[in-house]
């Protein structure tokens, strides 16, 4: 070995190397046992930690075999329904050695129960498991929309389980404050920044009266975030700065929080999603490296855990392999590169220092403004609204090529991507699945101590109309085999539904430049209706993802159309009601779920038989182009998929739909 190389490893020895963040990836689907195959699969291949995808029955609070969940079950995540699909979905996988992340917020307590039960089984001693319930049910009314009963009772569930957790799995994060779907939703950085920390600022408030003065500071520390990470990395990891700078300042001054280690600021990210494009997908492993690199190049601001999506995720479901190439990126930056043998690589940089201030400024004065206002409703009516009116800034931006989106707007010419060749390019939800799972549901119900069952139930009820921590029955009525639709129910009758606000104001906002031509045609076609032209757009089904509703609503209304949108998780009943009742010429379906064929099929035979044939049916959604002809065989007039960017080609189409004249057959 020469002297120069003995020196060059001499002084790398000498280097303090970080220690690597968690390497997750974010999984689950079809069975309890076929999720289980998939994480010990992941883990075989280096994966450091687990984040579990449930799907929309068992986030919303509903069983399996509920007329709800047709559909939906096993499609975007793993259905729990009671303690057994739990104790399968980590058979062989031993909890205590585990750090566990569970995207699940309305029926986080119910969760948490089944995996403290399961735990138990296991022999792990409970106050040494690790992991995060996201937990955070004010992020679901603005942008996710799985939320079931009102912010009230559902703040207490939160603090329930914190204080909870504080008493019995100190190690434990009982709330995962989740920015990463505000800005899936169209925060500007400034208004992640305001909403993620209002809703800490919220939980915390309340989290005060329950556990006591001396705890309160450590458990201040185990409130973690969960961030996105999106394609202006300068920007986002300037972001990420600011972020920690803001919350040391918020426990600081406004909880008098003294150790500066229950200040840092702890978070896991999940790279943008919502960025990754339909067309030449191939280019989407460059952005999720990009997006990357803005949570892990800063030292100060490095995230703790990281999840990156698979490069196909526009398309559908990602194989094992698509994950484990995410998973590689992850392992390349953090084994191969000297990224971790550094100091902060931004310290002291003025450009960054300008944003970073630039950035708080903004985030303090949303904060204000949102702190000056009374409760929880007009709190939240507010960010809805700024979340609409900001994504549809943002759409507009792409649509007019002010933002370049490579392969979408520009440079759309290319070659045909090989890796998308083939009938196994994505991954298929096996169809026998959800049959699979209503057996086993109805052999847990048969099998049971229905005694038991029901004197949990009463105790969970007694609970929740009662002061008592809402975790103590939870677990009990886990280890009774209570299930998850159960539990949800008592929820609902103890503290009532909700239905938050959809942003989507009637009037017509100030963004009509290069409308007048489409304006024009509505006005034209709504003259021959005798009426104006009448659009109902509805979500069916459980899926939350309610942002291109919201801006196909909100592009109608500025097209001069007459809207209707009710917001999520309708039935397609109640959808067929509403267009009776409003006399609809155009119904628009989005369901991004995957569930699109059962309920399109659902409605579409409804519709025929109540003679409402005549009104065209659009559908947007992630669809494959097979299901897309299944789609126009039943009658849908149109299909859109995330390559379909041009609201104003989808408005274009709606108009042509509604003429009486016969425009559209043609």
């Amino acid at each position: 070995m020469s002297q120069t190389q003995k020196d060059r490893n001499d002084a790398k020895s000498d280097r303090q190397t970080d220690r690597p963040w968690l390497f997750r990836t974010y999984a689950g689907h079809s069975t309890a046992a076929a999720s289980n195959a998939l994480y010990r699969g992941n883990l075989a291949k280096g994966q450091t930690g687990l984040s579990v995808a449930f799907d929309l029955p068992t986030q919303t609070g509903y069983d399996s075999d509920h007329v709800l969940a047709r559909g939906e079950v096993g499609k975007v995540g793993v259905p729990v329904c009671h303690l057994g699909d739990m104790r399968a979905l980590f058979d062989d996988i031993p909890l205590e050695k585990m750090n566990t992340s569970m995207t699940i917020n309305a029926t986080a307590p119910w969760l948490l129960a089944l995996y403290i039960a399961v735990a138990e089984e296991q022999g792990a001693d409970v106050s040494a498991l690790q992991g995060t319930v996201q937990n955070d049910i004010i992020k679901e009314y603005l942008s996710r929309g799985t939320y079931i009963c009102p912010p009230e009772p559902s703040l207490r569930m939160i603090t329930d389980v914190a204080a909870y957790t504080r008493e019995h799995l100190p190690k434990w994060n009982p709330m995962n404050v989740c920015s990463y779907h505000l800005q899936e939703a169209g925060a500007t950085p400034e208004e992640e920044l305001a909403f993620a920390l209002a809703t800490a600022v919220s939980v915390l408030d309340d989290l005060r009266g329950k556990v006591p003065a001396e705890n309160f500071p450590a458990m201040v520390g185990r409130i973690s975030f969960f961030v996105n990470a999106g394609i202006r990395f300068v920007t986002e990891m300037c972001k990420m700065r600011a972020f920690v700078e803001l919350w040391d300042e918020i426990c600081a001054d406004r909880y008098g929080v003294e150790d500066p280690k229950f200040r840092r600021f702890r978070y896991g990210v999940q790279v943008n999603s919502l960025g990754l494009t339909e067309q030449q997908p191939e280019n989407n492993v460059y952005r999720i490296l990009i997006e990357m690199l803005a949570v892990t190049l800063s030292k100060d601001a490095r995230a703790r855990a990281v999840q990156l999506p698979a490069w196909n995720e526009a398309l559908g479901l990602p194989r094992p392999w698509d994950q484990q190439w995410s998973l590689r990126m992850q392992q390349i930056l953090a084994f191969e590169t000297d990224l971790l043998e550094y100091d902060d690589l931004f310290e002291g940089n003025p450009a960054v220092e300008r944003k970073v201030a630039a950035l708080k400024d903004g985030a303090r004065a949303e904060l204000k403004q949102i702190d000056a206002m009374g409760d929880a409703q007009e709190k939240i009516e507010y960010m809805k609204s700024r979340l609409v009116e900001s994504n549809a800034a943002r759409i507009a931006g792409i649509e007019s090529g002010d933002t370049t989106v490579i392969g979408v707007n520009k440079f759309q010419n290319g070659e045909p991507s090989p890796l998308t060749a083939g009938d196994d390019a994505i991954m298929v939800s096996d169809p026998k699945a959800e049959a699979d799972q209503l057996e086993r549901l109805n052999s847990w119900k048969t099998d049971r101590d229905a005694d038991a069952v029901a004197r949990a139930l009463a105790d969970l009820k007694a609970a929740a109309l009662g002061r008592t921590n809402i975790m103590i029955p939870s677990v009990a009525a886990a280890k009774a085999g209570v299930t998850t639709g159960e539990w949800a129910e008592v929820i609902r009758q103890a503290f009532g539904q909700y239905r938050a606000p959809t942003g989507v104001s009637h009037n017509p906002s100030n963004r009509t430049e290069g409308l007048d031509d489409i304006r024009d045609r509505v006005s034209a076609v709504s003259s021959k209706l005798g009426r104006k032209l009448k659009f109902l757009m509805g979500k069916p089904g459980l899926d939350g993802h309610s942002n291109g509703a919201e801006q196909i609503a909100a592009r109608a209304r500025d097209c001069g159309m007459d809207i209707t949108y009710e917001g999520i998780r309708l039935t397609p009943d109640e959808i067929i009601a509403a267009a009776q009742r409003d006399d609809a010429h155009v119904i628009g379906l989005s369901i991004l779920s995957g569930s699109h064929i059962p309920l399109i099929t659902e409605m579409m035979d409804k519709m025929r038989a109540l003679g409402l044939s005549h009104i065209p049916v659009v559908v947007g959604g992630i669809i494959p182009d097979e299901d897309a002809a299944k789609l126009a065989a039943m009658g849908v007039a149109r299909v859109y998929t995330p390559k379909d960017f041009e609201l104003n080609r989808i408005m274009e189409d709606i108009v042509t739909l509604a003429d009486p004249t016969g425009v559209a057959a043609q």
